[in-house]
């Protein structure tokens, strides 16, 4: 392990973080945000979701710093209550979860599909690249607002709130997967033409194991940077799909769902159950986009500029 450590402060990688102070300042931000999302229990104030810390006789309290501000609830209260402090931390960790998610499913899909059609090629990769095609036709909210609909429809407004988070998972994942394989399927067409592929079909080497042991470990640059640019994406289409109502209910709110239960007090003074929230998404896909562009940049050196 010690001298995985000292192989890595070695790395080109390791040399280039710790010249650029955007990616060191982007990454301080978005490991403190996402340290704060997983001990969020720690770190927030109150349980934003217990009813005894809901209490509408303290709804719509201003920042401490302002009039009439308390200094029990330092962002103030949100129209229920709550503790916008604690409310936007809760919010946050199921903001990253459904991110997280959404990519993890939305690569294992694109990952497996591109593989396959960018080595076999022929008929099966004008079916999937084809079949991409009309998924990237369709925007992903028109396939959201269909499927909640059935859901709802199916099992009830109650219980769809209960699965509401594997439901944006599954939509998110599912719209978004061509962005992968495209990007996977250029890269196997690259490499398969090389020497050390044909070296391990001469070997004997079957065509799975061609695929996922050499093909694949060559191909993790370009996956790499599309990840994190992805999760950036994911946060923010749920963020999209919460403020339409198709997502996270006000009960269990995600950042977006904040944002669009304060969005109606915007304009009667307590704009702080719309801003903070919002602020918050803002830095945090922020953080996450710098990165990205850094990591692009590290993993092409063409594009790197010292």
């Amino acid at each position: 392990m010690r001298e995985k450590w000292e192989r890595f402060k070695k790395s080109y990688i390791w040399y280039s973080f710790r010249r650029d102070k955007v990616a060191i300042l982007s990454s301080g931000v978005f490991l403190f945000l996402l340290f704060c999302a997983v001990f969020a229990p720690l770190v927030a104030p109150y349980y934003p979701y217990a009813p005894e810390n809901i209490d509408i006789l303290s709804s719509e309290l201003p920042p401490v710093w302002m009039d009439g501000g308390n200094e029990d609830y330092l962002l103030g209260t949100d129209a229920q209550g709550r503790d916008m402090l604690s409310t936007m931390i809760y919010g946050m960790r199921i903001s990253i979860i459904i991110g997280i998610g959404a990519v993890i499913l939305q690569a294992m899909l694109g990952i497996v599909i591109g593989l396959i059609s960018g080595y076999f090629g022929g008929r099966l990769d004008n079916f999937f690249m084809r079949t991409a095609d009309v998924q990237l036709s369709f925007s992903y909210l028109m396939v959201a607002i269909f499927l909640s609909a059935i859901l709802q429809t199916a099992v009830g407004v109650g219980r769809f709130n209960e699965i509401a988070v594997p439901f944006l998972i599954l939509v998110i994942g599912l719209a978004q997967w061509p962005q992968y394989a495209r990007t996977v399927r250029a890269s196997v067409l690259a490499e398969k033409k090389k020497e050390y592929v044909e070296a391990a079909r001469v070997a004997g080497f079957n065509s799975q194991r061609i695929m996922w042991k050499h093909i694949l470990p060559n191909c993790m640059s370009p996956i790499l940077v599309l990840s994190t640019i992805q999760v950036a994406n994911a946060v923010m289409s749920e963020a999209a799909l919460s403020f339409l109502g198709l997502g996270m209910p006000i009960t269990r709110p995600s950042l977006g769902s904040l944002i669009n239960s304060g969005f109606e007090y915007i304009f009667s003074g307590s704009w702080w159950i719309t801003a903070f929230p919002g602020v918050l998404l803002v830095v945090l896909v922020l953080a996450v986009n710098l990165l990205g562009d850094w990591l692009r940049d590290v993993l092409n050196p063409k594009l790197y500029k010292a």
